[in-house]
């Protein structure tokens, strides 16, 4: 399984374990990652992700998953989140006509 959000694209980081006698030796620093449970409004189901506590954050500050993959860039997002923003902006495009003729 990979080690990469699939919202955000965070992914390890390399860096040092530094000593006290200050000798380096090479390191991974992985991403804190969660499998969560959002709601989607649009699509009115349930979508699990394997994203970052960072990214977690950032979907509840932009009102929600669909708010969140909307403003998303598609180069950013894995393929099966990469397929729920299809999905969202193609059920906002079919809903909208109906609020203009309501």
């Amino acid at each position: 399984m990979s080690r990469r959000c699939e919202l955000t694209a965070k992914g390890p980081q390399v860096g040092h374990k530094v000593s006290h006698s200050n000798i380096k030796t090479k390191r991974r620093f992985l991403p804190n990652l969660c499998n969560v449970t959002f709601i989607s409004d649009a699509l009115g189901r349930n979508v699990r992700l394997r994203v970052s506590t960072n990214a977690i954050k950032s979907v509840d500050h932009r009102g929600g998953l669909d708010a969140f993959l909307i403003k998303a860039k598609a180069d950013v997002l894995s393929p099966r989140a990469l397929d729920l923003k299809r999905a969202i902006e193609k059920k906002v495009a079919a809903a909208a006509p109906e609020k203009k003729a309501g």
